[in-house]
């Protein structure tokens, strides 16, 4: 047997442990490796999870961006535009995903802080408009009345009939300019600047339905029981309010189109129904309207539109202040019904008619057949300017009174001297039993037969005429200087002795 060699013995010795050696050192490799790779595809991971997540984050910036260049540029002046006109939606996030969260939370508290902001210098600025206004109102309209003062006392001076209509004409207008003063002067916190007697309610209609253009349009309907007036502190107020309800529904009523108004008696109150057969109202208007009577304490002025329709408002001023109501609605006829209430306690009083009697120029109730005449029907039309009836031939006019005139009783001269000359007492019927008594009228004119009234006229020359008329004006002078002793009136109560 052939031995072998101690050195290959070595040899294959030192190979194997080379062998075990590089085995163990493979293994180790290879554990690395997989180590290394693990590690690296961790790293992948993560890398791309915050590329992911940087991604987002500059999407959520650029969102916040948007969201924000939005509030400047649409939603604030959406705001703006809100607080004006309420009926202006307010746009919302650009961006549902902020809906809750802390973002909508801030973005919410600037739109509140910039509403507060803008509301409390609105009413700064208001308050301060409102407050100029009424100091000028209310400065214009005494001077207005001094004007009106004036003009009156300038048609008993005058003789001349086309002065006395130029007078008028002046009047009239001088009238018209008073009225919308009075109402701005209202909206604006003023008083109404008269104080009146009590006055019969169909008086105060005809006083308010004489302050406006159009008022032979206005076809009035006393359904009255018993002679019904309005306290001396609101008479003023409700004549205000009737009178802006009615220039609204002639201005919105044809012209040929006439505008009617019911006096009514309630158990409680009376009422006064304004119908006009006009384009009417829109859902939305009415409801406007409405807020508008309700006589809300926060009424700014850019709420009346532009340019300004301050007739609801002023009314509705004046409902908050004296208590009576304002209501409107669709008319029956297509147009607008309007309907003043005011309750018995405290606004109404009945008035002794046989102590007091009501005005002429005052609509006449309408009775039951058969029931007893109490008085006569009143002529249809109402004496101001261009309505005046013509002036016979060598004839003086008579003076006007002034359109607001018919709230109080009317003075005796007020009354055109050649008419009632010629006009023929009716005869005197006793009172029916439980009633109070009633004055006796005379018939007018128009009603006398042609040949009477002719007769009547032509038996004055105009020397008799101008004596006369000189005799009422001598009359009403010394009226007049004797009632200096009293305490002052308002300047249309003077122009009413």
């Amino acid at each position: 047997m052939t031995s072998i060699p101690q050195a290959l013995l070595w040899c294959l010795s030192a190979g194997t442990v080379a062998a075990v050696v590089l085995a163990t050192l493979l293994v180790r490799v290879r554990k690395e490796r997989a180590g290394l790779r693990a590690r690296l595809t961790t790293a992948e991971e993560q890398n791309s999870a915050t590329l992911h997540g940087n991604t987002e984050l500059s999407a959520r910036l650029r969102a916040t961006e948007a969201e924000i260049r939005h509030l400047a540029e649409a939603r604030l002046p959406d705001l703006t535009l809100a607080l004006a006109h309420p009926h202006v939606p307010v746009r919302g996030l650009l961006d549902k995903r902020f809906g809750g969260s802390e973002t909508d939370e801030a973005l919410g508290a600037v739109l509140e802080q910039v509403r507060a902001a803008i509301t409390k210098e609105r009413t700064r600025v208001d308050a301060a408009a409102q407050s100029t206004l009424r100091g000028a109102t209310t400065t214009i309209q005494a001077l207005l009345y001094q004007v009106q003062t004036s003009l009156q006392t300038m048609q008993h001076k005058y003789d001349d009939p086309q002065i006395a209509q130029d007078l008028l004409d002046a009047d009239f207008l001088n009238e018209q300019a008073l009225r919308r003063v009075q109402a701005t002067g209202v909206v604006c916190g003023a008083w109404p600047g008269l104080t009146r007697e009590d006055s019969y309610l169909a008086e105060l209609l005809v006083g308010a339905t004489s302050r406006l253009r159009g008022y032979e349009r206005v076809q009035v309907s006393n359904q009255l029981r018993d002679p019904v007036a309005v306290v001396a502190r609101a008479v003023e107020p409700i004549a205000i309010t009737v009178t802006e309800l009615l220039a609204n529904a002639l201005h919105h009523s044809h012209r040929e189109l006439p505008v009617t108004v019911t006096l009514q008696q309630g158990n409680r109150g009376a009422s006064v129904i304004i119908d006009d057969y006009g384009v009417g109202m829109h859902d939305d208007e009415i409801k406007h309207a409405m807020e508008l009577l309700a006589g809300n304490d926060g009424l700014l002025l850019t709420q009346l539109g532009d340019p300004p329709r301050s007739g609801f408002a002023a009314a509705g001023q004046l409902v908050r202040q004296y208590g009576f109501g304002v209501h409107v609605e669709p008319s029956p006829y297509g147009g607008v019904r309007a309907v003043v209430y005011i309750p018995g306690d405290p606004l109404l009083t009945v008035l002794d008619e046989g102590a007091r009697p009501i005005s002429v120029m005052a609509p006449m109730p309408h009775r039951a057949p058969g029931a007893p005449r109490e008085r006569a029907a009143m002529p249809s039309g109402l004496p101001t300017g261009a309505g005046a009836p013509a002036t016979p031939a060598g004839a003086v006019p008579a003076p006007r009174p002034a359109p607001a005139e018919p709230l109080a009783a009317p003075a005796t001269p007020a009354a055109p001297a050649a008419p009632a000359e010629a006009a023929a007492p009716e005869p005197y019927e006793p009172p029916a039993e439980g009633e109070l008594p009633r004055r006796r009228r005379r018939r007018p004119t128009s009603e006398q037969p042609p040949e009477s009234r002719n007769d009547t006229i032509n038996l004055r020359s105009p020397e008799e005429t101008g004596s006369r008329w000189a005799a009422l004006q001598r009359g009403t002078e010394s009226g007049r200087a004797a009632a200096h002793f009293e305490p002052p009136r308002s300047p249309e109560g003077n122009a009413q002795s």
